[in-house]
């Protein structure tokens, strides 16, 4: 049977007191659950870490919700009598119900218990795959909302998990901080009042809200968009697991087989015999070595144009440790890879990148034609601590191949940069009109240490370096992505794109915060442009309609944001999303055409339906909760609160264009 909590009782006759010793019928927690599963689902994503990404948050917050039936056919109440309010409002009748409160209560307490610090040897319940419901090869996470959800859903994620837990709870739950704190306290919060004390010093993002914002979309788990995992690693993991199964039936059948095997191997080698190309891979002394000038003579610059550098190039013992871990890593060497890039060893000799000492490290780049790979050692000679990161560069050209993360301390970053980039500086992409602030290089094309990226969670600024004139930033990965602007009818990103002059900056300023999202997807090039000006109906101001594309190495999950910008705004201002596609080519060269929508509210408190397209499209036509068609690009109908419209275009060669969703 349950535990009875002991948190103080109302006084009897109290009317949102229950009878504390009643029991509570397994029945009855089911029928809450029923009746307000959305509602408890909701609660459980609210709570649960942002790090756990929003998929796992989904499942996970189902989970939990599906688990908080009592074990036993007949259940005492557990929840806590003060943390059950009187009612508010018809829609709340649901805080007389024990039933109610007892499932919300284990919800909390699981969402909660997720966001611990994790043990010593195992892992928390929460932090664990959910074992019911389960979903195989889908990612499921909610609708996007607009930039005011975005913003109180970053600064959730900086509260501790009892402080998350009280600013949602008194959002939507509980009417008073009292009820809020026996609530707390009932679930094991240890500082219910320090909780809300952190949750109030929460800024709620302005905006015209019917309601709470965490009503909205961008936090209902029960209203779900659904996306392919990445099909590459899928398909290769299951490559994987054939050939070990296929290998595994190969061994056994050998030793069943007495004497020689199955029979002659013919033209094959002895099974004692070496691979001659896999031992000259292991050799450093094979290693090769492009000239200091090659890259002024090659017809296309590139990392194999790159020529050795750094203190530790004639260092062969530790060249020896990196091809030697490079083909077999132990298991204490740390391996990562950006998706879609194979970790097997060198098919042959690698190229010399780099070797020498960074920081507390000594570091060894080295390329084979289709990766760049950093191998990592302590600089205090305990080279069993060893790191192994893997890049996907293949087809890098002159803009691609313009720098590599040597080495990451303290939230900075040193980079090693192309031979031919004549300048480094470092620019604020959030500050459009601020200088360059000037990054020393030494002889080596080493850089200092500058701040990066991940040290400006809030988005209020995003360093990127600037290697001549091009713009590259870190996306948590080994070669920077870069940052280029304009139509995308030019083709792939060239010299003609770069997004390092003033109006490019300018159009980057809105649409920055977005590149977090992009961490660790192996992104080659983001481009960002403004494809269409709109005038607002009643006067109040033009409009500017963004795209952003992001382009990946191995050519697939490109990603497309919109973004809808209202005027009046600061330099720096973000643009709303307003619909994003996965492993699409719209807004990119070979689909260069983009089509999107909003609902706007006017000063005068009118609603519009809003649409744009790039400049090809001549007409647009919108149907479902708003109806209408205008020629050329752009349309403003009159919109009902909430009203969905489906959007179609047409471009001049009578070519159909679908909406960003």
């Amino acid at each position: 049977m349950e535990q009875q909590a002991t948190a103080p009782r109302p006084p009897a006759g109290h009317p949102s007191a229950p009878d504390p010793l009643s029991p509570l019928d397994i029945e009855q927690a089911e029928a809450a659950i029923v009746e307000h599963y959305p509602r408890l689902v909701r609660l459980g994503y609210l709570v649960l870490p942002a790090g756990l990404g929003r998929n796992r948050r989904v499942l996970t917050a189902h989970a939990l919700v599906q688990r908080s039936l009592p074990r036993n056919r007949v259940s005492l109440v557990e929840c806590a009598p003060d943390a059950v309010p009187g009612p508010r409002g018809p829609e709340e009748r649901r805080n007389d119900d024990p039933g109610y409160a007892y499932v919300r209560l284990r919800v909390l307490r699981g969402a909660l218990a997720a966001g611990r610090p994790r043990g010593r040897l195992w892992p928390r319940p929460g932090l664990l795959p959910p074992p019911l419901p389960q979903v195989w090869g889908l990612r499921l996470f909610p609708r996007s909302g607009g930039a005011d959800e975005l913003a109180l859903d970053q600064a959730l994620g900086r509260l501790s998990p009892p402080a998350r837990a009280a600013f949602v709870l008194r959002a939507l739950e509980l009417p008073s901080d009292r009820e809020v704190r026996a609530l707390l306290a009932a679930a094991g919060v240890a500082e219910p009042g320090a909780a809300l004390a952190e949750a109030a010093a929460v800024r709620v993002p302005a905006g015209s809200r019917d309601g709470s914002l965490l009503e909205s979309a961008e936090f209902d788990a029960c209203s779900l968009q659904a996306r392919p995992t990445d099909l590459m690693r899928r398909r290769q993991h299951l490559r994987a697991a054939a050939a070990a199964l296929a290998a595994a039936v190969v061994c056994g059948g050998l030793l069943a087989v007495p004497g020689g095997g199955w029979g002659p191997d013919g033209a094959a080698a002895p099974a004692y015999a070496r691979n001659a190309a896999a031992e000259q891979a292991l050799d450093p002394g094979r290693l090769t070595r492009a000239p200091a000038d090659a890259w002024r003579r090659a017809d296309r610059p590139g990392f194999a144009s790159w020529p050795a550098r750094g203190d530790r190039t004639d260092d062969e013992a530790l060249l020896r440790r990196a091809l030697s871990v490079w083909a077999r890593p132990g298991s204490t060497v740390q391996v990562t890879a950006t998706p879609g890039t194979p970790a097997g060893p060198a098919p042959g000799p690698p190229q010399l990148l780099y070797a020498g000492a960074v920081d507390s490290a000594v570091v060894v780049l080295l390329y084979d034609g289709l990766r760049v790979v950093r191998y990592a050692e302590p600089r205090n000679g305990d080279a069993t601590a060893a790191a192994l990161d893997f890049a996907r560069t293949d087809a890098a050209d002159e803009d691609a191949a313009t720098a590599v993360v040597l080495g990451r301390t303290d939230g900075n970053v040193r980079y090693l940069t192309a031979p031919w980039v004549s300048s480094a500086a470092v620019r604020d992409l959030l500050d459009p009109a601020g200088a360059a602030q000037p990054l020393h290089r030494g002889a080596d094309g080493v850089t200092d240490p500058t701040a990066g990226p991940a040290a400006a969670g809030d988005c209020r600024s995003w360093p990127v370096l600037q290697l001549g004139g091009r713009l590259a930033t870190d996306l948590g990965e080994l070669v920077p992505a870069r940052l280029t602007s304009g139509a995308p009818a030019s083709g792939a990103a060239g010299p003609d794109r770069t997004a390092a002059g003033a109006a490019e900056r300018a159009v980057w300023a809105h649409t920055a915060c977005l590149l977090p999202s992009l961490r660790s997807q192996g992104v080659r090039a983001v481009n960002a442009w403004e494809f269409a000006r709109q005038p607002l109906p009643g006067g109040a101001g033009v409009a500017q309609w963004l795209c952003t594309r992001a382009e990946t190495w191995r050519g697939a999950g490109g990603r497309a944001v919109a973004g809808f910008l209202t005027p009046g705004g600061r330099p720096g201002a973000q643009a709303a999303v307003v619909a994003r596609a996965d492993d699409t080519p719209a807004c990119g060269a070979r689909q260069p055409h983009v089509l999107a929508g909003a609902l706007w509210k006017s000063p005068g408190g009118n609603r519009y339906a809003l649409a744009a397209g790039s400049p090809d499209v001549v007409s647009i036509t919108a149907t479902g909760g708003v109806r209408g068609t205008g020629a050329g690009p752009l349309l403003a109908l009159p919109a009902g609160q909430g009203a969905v419209a489906r959007l179609a275009g047409r471009t001049r060669d009578g070519k159909r264009v679908a909406a960003l969703k």
